[in-house]
């Protein structure tokens, strides 16, 4: 599956939404997303804090791996558009972490007149743990609707 127009049809269970693989994670955008959202949870911005709770320093918000899922998300299936979305965090994302999102889609279904389909997600580190795994459902357009 890549990035060009699809339709409900095209897609068949088992097929990937196209990778994507960010540059490694900085402390200059873990603080950035700090001051946007207002978290600022001392795990993510002060080292001795992290370093005390045992991750060797700060760490990056899970809501950032969230927002790569997302963008992998909306640039694979640029005609569509994400009715869920969720994740579960299963482990941290340090600075220099490069992180790999994957999509593959394991249902499709009427919902209405919505053509649905259900991806599973997974982001991936260099290391091969998962920080974050989940779920998303999309409606794709239809030739039936054209």
């Amino acid at each position: 599956m890549n990035s060009e127009k699809r339709f409900f049809e095209d897609v068949q269970i088992g097929d990937e939404i196209p990778t994507l693989v960010k540059e490694p994670v900085t402390e200059v955008q873990i603080v950035k997303y700090a001051g946007a959202s207002g978290d600022f949870n001392p795990l993510h911005i002060v080292h001795s804090f992290g370093e005390k709770a045992g991750f060797g320093g700060v760490i990056a918000h899970g809501m950032i791996i969230m927002g790569f899922l997302g963008q992998m998300l909306t640039s694979g299936l640029p005609d569509g558009f994400i009715r869920k979305f969720g994740v579960n965090f299963r482990a941290v994302t340090k600075p220099g972490d490069t992180v790999t999102c994957r999509g593959k889609v394991i249902n499709k279904f009427l919902d209405g007149k919505d053509h649905c389909i259900e991806i599973e997600l997974a982001a991936e580190n260099q290391r091969g743990e998962t920080p974050a795994t989940g779920k998303a459902i999309a409606v794709l357009p239809s030739r039936s609707s054209q």
